[in-house]
């Protein structure tokens, strides 16, 4: 996007199914796994650069011998960071003992962060944290091999209050109120729970204590922990957790809003949030990899037993389309034809903005990421070029000379690379008039590419703010001299703030919400603001179930079109010659394009959970008094 909106995160899992010789034997290294998830983090980058983190497991270590390892990263390049730690520690081992080289089991004894069971995750920085504490892996650490916990996942809780109140009533202590450390605690209250329960029942049946571990390892049912844990989560999250002795699992909550993708043959689990990650690590065909249903966990016991479990009642599928606009990777074989998709609809309202003159237009797009959805939009003028090309040489007929049908062919949709992302440009200096001056030069562009006088259409993965478009693009596009710029939004208009893991969280912030807002005051339609202000504090005190999102009413006054032309004018730059004009996608064809990812929230307001309409209301209720802070 050209307005930068941060996502929450990636999980990578990989669970080794073979022993540690086999990959050293088939590949050439015990250090298979490792490499892999190097891999898998990588091909995941998109979803988060201002942290890494990474933890592994040993299988079957004699006590004394460690067998957790865990490195995180905050470096300019983090995920880089932890793989060059690794690399070292792993290469000063075999330097000084050069006998490791070829023994596995040595390599596995003394070397960290080889193992059977291996996690990985990346993140951006939300709620302004980025220390080196907030990145995950979160680990819990107990002498009890099994009650050790290592929890990351990609995933945002509308209810942490309420997770945080109940770990006080069971006599809990949590160090800190976030939803990471929250969820781990819970979850890790009911593994202790499990853990004491078997304990005791393997005591009663003549067991030692020392010959009750690998009994409570195989008995231990992290299915039951899971439901326990989760019963009152109210969010979007794909969870990952290992157990100190070996099992692991990854759960989907139950309106499959967080993406999770598996794949398992008899060597390796691999597990991700992305599926193009597993599918190029592993070279194994989009068919193999399954996706993870909502409200079930995948688990892989200790002894290498993958299990399906249903842990919470499946809602209706609200998975987000966000991931298929812009966060996950085009490279998907699905997200791929759906973006297409979304540029092809968005075809007849340029058609109608342009005023039906292709030869006289221009198409570009912006940023990179909008490519695929302009591909879609291209192709769809084409098509039409070609219905309109048949229709004029049909009605000539037989008499049409070779000039005529030349002059019929020529006409094609004018492509053209508009914008280029210059560098990252420092604003060094910090008053106003200097900053936006380097902004403003954010973009460059190519000149000679329009003419004077021709429409220029630039389409968008999605426009938020439309800071970018006001203090940058639309003033250096009007530098080409067009009549008119049609920039258009492959996503519709952004109108609700995110609360399961996009930082998306202040209404104010969002352009249609600015030009809503500009349209009561025109309208002196105010008091209706104020009355909905009025409704959000009166159910303040109100369970989430019973809480009704009456910020929808502050837009119903308005149609899309007079909420997009208002938006158009709030971000036209003072002196711009050319006439400019804003198309959003509804949110019809949006789902039409992306019929699986059905998530519209932030478009339409209709929370899959209960925890969003709260959500919603707080962050209306912030907005009128003046509160500058997050929702949740």
């Amino acid at each position: 996007m050209s307005d930068a909106i941060k996502h929450e995160c990636g999980i990578s899992l990989i669970r080794l199914l073979k022993p540690l010789e086999y990959y050293k034997e088939k590949y050439g290294t015990a250090f298979y796994g490792v490499n892999k998830m190097y891999l898998m983090m990588e091909k995941q980058h998109n979803r988060g650069q201002d942290g890494a983190g990474f933890a592994s497991i040993k299988l079957d270590m004699e006590p004394g011998e460690r067998y957790m390892s865990r490195v995180r990263s905050i470096a300019q390049q983090p995920i880089q960071d932890i793989f060059a730690q690794i690399n070292d520690r792993i290469n000063t081992s075999l330097l000084e003992h050069p006998e490791y080289k070829d023994d596995v089991a040595q390599q596995k004894k003394h070397i960290p962060y080889i193992g059977e069971v291996l996690l990985g995750h990346v993140r951006y920085g939300t709620f302004g944290k980025n220390s080196i504490e907030s990145v995950h892996p979160f680990l819990r650490q107990n002498n009890w091999m099994h009650r050790n916990l290592i929890v990351a996942g990609n995933f945002n809780m509308t209810n942490v209050h309420e997770l945080f109140d109940n770990l006080i009533r069971i006599g809990q202590h949590p160090k800190e109120l976030a939803d990471t450390v929250t969820v781990m605690e819970k979850i890790g209250h009911f593994l202790d729970d499990a853990v004491a329960k078997l304990y005791k029942q393997i005591k009663k049946e003549g067991f030692s204590k020392r010959e009750a571990s690998p009994i409570i390892a195989e008995r231990l049912n992290v299915a039951k922990i899971l439901r326990k844990a989760a019963k009152n989560f109210d969010g979007g999250y794909a969870m990952a957790g290992l157990l100190g002795h070996g099992d692991s699992f990854v759960l989907r909550d139950p309106s499959g809003i967080r993406p999770t993708y598996f794949y398992q043959d008899d060597e390796v689990v691999a597990i991700a949030s992305e599926r193009p990650a597993i599918q190029t690590v592993f070279n194994v065909r989009y068919e193999d990899i399954q996706e993870l249903d909502p409200g079930k966990a995948i688990i892989i016991k200790k002894n290498g037993e993958v299990m399906l479990k249903q842990i919470l009642e499946p809602k209706e599928r609200k998975a987000c389309s966000f991931e298929r606009i812009y966060f996950s990777r085009g490279s998907d074989k699905e997200i791929y034809q759906e973006r297409k998709e979304l540029g092809k609809l968005l075809y007849p309202q340029i058609l109608k903005s342009i005023d039906g003159d292709i030869k006289n237009t221009v198409f570009s797009y912006i940023p990179n990421t909008a490519e695929t959805s302009f591909y879609g939009m291209v192709k769809e003028a084409q098509n039409d070029l070609n219905r309109q090309k048949e229709k004029q040489i049909l009605a000539i007929g037989s008499k049409i000379t070779s000039e005529e049908l030349h002059g019929i062919l020529e006409v094609r949709p004018r492509i053209e690379k508009v914008a280029i992302k210059d560098a990252k440009l420092r604003t060094f200096i910090t008053q106003d008039s200097s900053r936006d001056d380097l902004v403003a030069h954010v973009y460059d562009i190519s000149y000679g590419s329009v003419k004077e006088g021709d429409n220029l259409v630039i389409i968008d993965d999605s426009i938020v703010r439309g800071t970018t478009l006001k203090k940058s693009i639309l003033g250096i596009l009007d530098r080409l001299l067009p009549k008119k710029i049609i920039v258009v939004s492959s996503a519709p208009q952004i109108r609700y703030p995110d609360c399961y893991g996009i930082d998306m969280a202040k209404l104010e912030d969002f352009i249609a919400f600015r030009a809503a807002l500009a349209l009561h005051q025109e309208k002196n339609t105010m008091h209706l603001v104020e009355g909905i202000y009025k409704k959000c504090l009166d159910q303040v005190s109100n369970p989430d179930s019973d809480i009704i999102n009456y910020v929808k009413e502050f837009y119903s006054p308005f149609t899309t079109e007079e909420i997009s032309k208002k938006i158009g004018e709030l971000l036209c730059p003072d002196g711009i010659k050319a006439e400019v004009e804003i198309i959003y996608q509804t949110v019809e064809s949006l789902h039409q394009a992306c019929p699986k990812n059905l998530g519209d929230w932030y478009f339409t307001g209709d929370y899959p959970t209960p925890g969003g309409n709260r959500v919603v209301n707080r962050a209306f209720i912030n907005f009128f008094e003046g509160k500058n802070q997050r929702a949740y």
